[in-house]
């Protein structure tokens, strides 16, 4: 079973159809109480204040702590991500769900003069040297799409690095039972549906 987390951020749409193409059936949950187990879809799009309030509400914050450490499989995409890390500088500083190390800071575009942001397009990822499930049959340097103006400098968490702006950052991040992404999957072509397709038939150990 596929739960997706519908907290107010968007995106819902287009990651339900993606998973269906894959012949999935997975189901949209409004609050905590609803999820009946199995693995958990973390989108979302919007900014990171907004984001957490929304989770907090439906009780979406304490459903995914409780799901990571009872090794549920959870997937994070773009502001998913954010809010998985310890906290993001973004709208005078957010409190993130620290389940995995990382606080998200704003492109800077005089670091990179051109550089428009947000950062929107297509870019490639740098699968680094920590093989992951959800990395299997997609090619190192493969290109993914995205659409943000935050994002996770590199640290230990790091499972996919991207460079933009003049900064290296984490397009994937990776523990225990957590794999995310900052790129859309979901828009991302045959390599963004084998990384769901990966998730789908991911066995965490």
């Amino acid at each position: 079973m596929v739960t997706i987390l519908d907290y107010g951020a968007g995106n819902l749409t287009s990651v339900r159809l993606a998973f269906e193409r894959l012949g999935a059936e997975p189901r949209v949950i409004a609050r905590a109480e609803e999820w009946g187990g199995g693995r958990i879809v973390f989108p979302g799009v919007g900014s990171a204040g907004s984001g957490m309030a929304g989770l907090r509400a439906r009780g979406f914050d304490a459903l995914l702590r409780r799901a990571a450490a009872e090794g549920t499989p959870i997937l994070g995409i773009c502001l998913g991500m954010q809010l998985l890390l310890e906290g993001s500088e973004e709208d005078g500083g957010v409190e993130g769900l620290a389940l995995l190390p990382g606080r998200c800071k704003r492109f800077d575009s005089a670091k990179a003069p051109g550089a428009k942001v947000p950062h929107m397009g297509w870019n490639t990822v740098g699968q680094g040297d920590r093989p992951h499930a959800l990395w299997a049959g997609v090619p190192d340097n493969e290109a993914f799409y995205f659409v943000h103006s935050f994002f996770a400098p590199g640290n230990g968490a790091a499972a996919g690095w991207t460079d933009y702006c003049g900064e290296r950052f984490a397009a994937a991040v990776a523990g225990g039972s957590i794999f995310a992404t900052q790129f859309h999957p979901e828009r991302s072509g045959a390599a963004g549906a084998r990384v769901l397709r990966n998730f789908l038939a991911w066995e965490v150990r």
